[in-house]
């Protein structure tokens, strides 16, 4: 029960602080700005529920794996995310939810469908993907970690959504990738002297 606690909270803290300075986090941003905030919020979330199941899936397969080799997967998927964040975070090209269009009236589903799409395949290969699934690898509780992103990817997205293009411009979101980089980093680095 306690490994379970620890790794749900551990998803929740890692994919939440990777996910404020994330592409799918403008994506939102700029759905909640075309479309009404409802619709737009319920694509998101479903999107987002089938890529935390994707991915704790796929961390539950590498579990399966012995022992060294699971900690060589954790540290290469760690790796991999810290030097996502790190390139964007230090990268001189920032993305902006400012070019957004006037909303558009469309019916309910469509927008769901609109953002359930853009948000499913901005997700694959995302540092919050790979987070998720390197964490089930760590602590080998699917269920827990795959809510506790899941939660935590609705959360960011609740924020988008309520507080729009606002919150995209108060966010140092530079410095905010440049952290989860360094978290991601040191993950990769324990997950790395276990292989040893």
């Amino acid at each position: 029960m306690a490994t379970s606690l620890l790794a749900f909270i551990t998803a929740f803290a890692v994919v939440f602080l990777v996910e404020l300075p994330d592409k799918t986090m403008v994506a939102t941003l700029v759905l909640t700005t075309r479309y009404r905030a409802w619709p737009v919020f319920v694509g998101v979330v479903a999107a987002f529920a089938v890529q935390s199941v994707v991915a704790a899936a796929f961390g539950s397969v590498i579990t399966l794996l012995p022992d060294r080799l699971v900690a060589g997967v954790v540290a290469l998927l760690f790796g991999i995310g810290a030097f996502m964040l790190l390139k964007e975070g230090f990268s001189r090209d920032s993305e902006s939810a400012d070019e957004a269009g006037t909303q558009t009236v469309v019916p309910f589903w469509r927008a769901a469908l609109t953002s359930f799409g853009v948000l499913f395949a901005a997700e694959w290969g995302d540092a919050s993907q790979l987070a998720t699934a390197g964490i089930t690898a760590r602590y080998g509780a699917p269920l827990a970690v795959g809510l506790g992103a899941w939660l935590a990817l609705v959360t960011v997205a609740g924020l988008a959504v309520l507080v729009g293009r606002k919150l995209a411009g108060r966010l140092p979101t530079h410095w905010i990738q440049r952290v989860a980089g360094v978290i991601f980093a040191v993950f990769g680095v324990i997950a790395l002297t276990q292989v040893f």
